[in-house]
């Protein structure tokens, strides 16, 4: 799975012209899953970005995570994320999850993440939606979790 972490004041999802998710400071976490991935890799990425320090403490430094600071959580399902560009102009989804897999994968995810978080919002899954933020920073950190459990980071095309 994949995402990409945005540490932001203010962040908020609308599709069709109303608010559907809305948070303060926290985190915009836009996910992707890919072919492959498993509940068990969702649940890792879920882990992986509640424990990452991107948040300032005292003395000015990223020693703390979302939950040390009871920041929001605003998820928004991104495909596109999982873009090959490597073949030319025209980015290929082939590595993204199929949608009924990607839905079901979202929807684990989010519910983890409400299980495990106060303040979770989020976007609507295949929805066209238009996301405002106001990065905080900036900070933004991708993250990709590997169907085997490994994680790496992802170089970003």
């Amino acid at each position: 799975m994949l995402a990409v972490l945005q540490r932001v004041s203010e962040a908020r999802v609308i599709v069709d012209g109303e608010t559907i998710g809305e948070i303060g400071p926290g985190l915009l976490a836009l996910v992707c899953a890919e072919r492959g991935d498993t509940p068990a890799a969702a649940d890792k990425l879920l882990a992986k970005m509640l424990r990452l320090r991107i948040f300032s403490d005292e003395a000015g430094k990223m020693n703390r995570s979302v939950q040390d600071v009871e920041g929001g959580l605003l998820i928004v399902s991104q495909f596109t994320l999982a873009a090959d560009t490597s073949g030319g102009n025209r980015p290929s989804f082939t590595n993204a999850a199929d949608p009924q897999t990607g839905q079901a994968l979202y929807e684990h995810f989010v519910a983890r993440a409400r299980s495990a978080h106060p303040r979770v919002e989020t976007g609507r899954f295949a929805a066209d939606m238009k996301v405002q933020l106001i990065n905080d920073g900036p900070v933004t950190v991708p993250l990709r979790i590997a169907p085997t459990g490994t994680d790496n980071a992802r170089r970003l095309p």
